[in-house]
């Protein structure tokens, strides 16, 4: 096992040289001088001649990415031009919100999901089935941003049960914070909790056809026992496959939904750096998104052996 993860850890080393080599050239492949673009319209030579100097752009291009490249692998993401501030700051600052709001989803997706698509692939071809695999589609088709206003309507302008916006920080005021994140979590989770019903679906459906599911149910094991224990147990690598590959979703969902409810998150801190052509920023957020993701499918791929011990590292 431990070799494996040294390989695994040790594949992500190109992966992100890749990455970083890509963020590095988001301000080079822009369409004309990058300094005049972040300057903006109105700015004189002279303030355009200092950002070129702030960003080290009129050193070669190789120069520019390796000593970049130094910097970042010591944690030093540069300076935001809109601010002034470090840009790890920043991230620190707002990464509360949304690592809270990311957790909150999962919790709920999965709490939800997995015994919706238990039970619908139980009832297969039932009301029960159909309901559940037509609330997924519904899922599945609403835009984040549109089902985030309706629920605002619904919950806040209705029966003003939750805040309309903002944060609270969960180590001021815990309640305070999971009910300004309630919104938004639903919001988020609705897409997440349509893919993972569907995927245990799909999955139970192939286990509970197996020869071993139906010994069990001639023993006379209840069902709940053969679902959980036999089947479902038995279902879970490609579950949590899926889950891994629903993170990506929620980044992207994060930024548009911490958008709509105004939560001062890392969404909010990427759609301002976008606005405001503030690349350091947005360089910094790409690369902290892609080492989670990279993270995250690690750990995904140690978990294997959890859910199926004939799984060998």
């Amino acid at each position: 096992m431990y070799g494996y993860l040294f390989r695994r850890v040790l594949a992500t080393v190109p992966v992100m040289l890749f990455v970083a080599f890509f963020v590095f050239m988001l301000l080079h492949m822009s369409p004309g001088d990058p300094a005049e673009i972040i300057a903006g319209n109105f700015a004189t030579p002279e303030q355009v001649q200092e950002i070129r100097r702030a960003l080290g752009l009129e050193r070669p291009l190789h120069t520019q990415f390796l000593s970049w490249l130094h910097s970042v692998s010591q944690g030093d993401l540069g300076k935001s031009i809109y601010s002034g501030q470090d840009v790890t700051r920043l991230i620190a600052q707002r990464i509360e919100p949304t690592l809270i709001l990311t957790l909150l989803t999962i919790l709920i997706a999965i709490t939800f999901a997995i015994p919706m698509g238990v039970l619908a692939a139980w009832k297969r071809n039932t009301w029960i089935d159909k309901t559940i695999m037509s609330l997924a589609v519904l899922g599945f088709s609403v835009p984040a941003f549109v089902l985030g206003y309706v629920l605002i309507y619904i919950g806040s302008v209705s029966l003003e049960i939750f805040p309309t916006q903002g944060y609270r920080s969960i180590f001021k005021d815990p309640g305070s914070a999971l009910m300004h994140l309630a919104l938004p979590a639903l919001t988020l989770g609705a897409v997440f909790v349509a893919l993972i019903a569907r995927m245990t679906r799909a999955t139970m459906l192939d286990v509970l056809s197996e020869d071993y599911i139906r010994t069990a149910f001639a023993k006379g094991l209840p069902t709940h026992k053969v679902l959980i224990r036999h089947g479902l147990k038995n279902a879970m690598v490609p579950i949590v496959t899926t889950i891994g590959l629903g993170i990506a979703l929620l980044i992207g969902g994060v930024v548009v939904t911490e958008s709509v409810f105004a939560i001062p998150g890392l969404g909010r801190l990427t759609v301002d750096a976008v606005l405001r052509k503030d690349y350091p920023v947005i360089q910094g957020m790409i690369l902290l998104f892609s080492l989670i993701y990279v993270f995250l499918n690690l750990l995904i791929d140690l978990s294997y052996v959890l859910f199926d011990p004939r799984i060998k590292y």
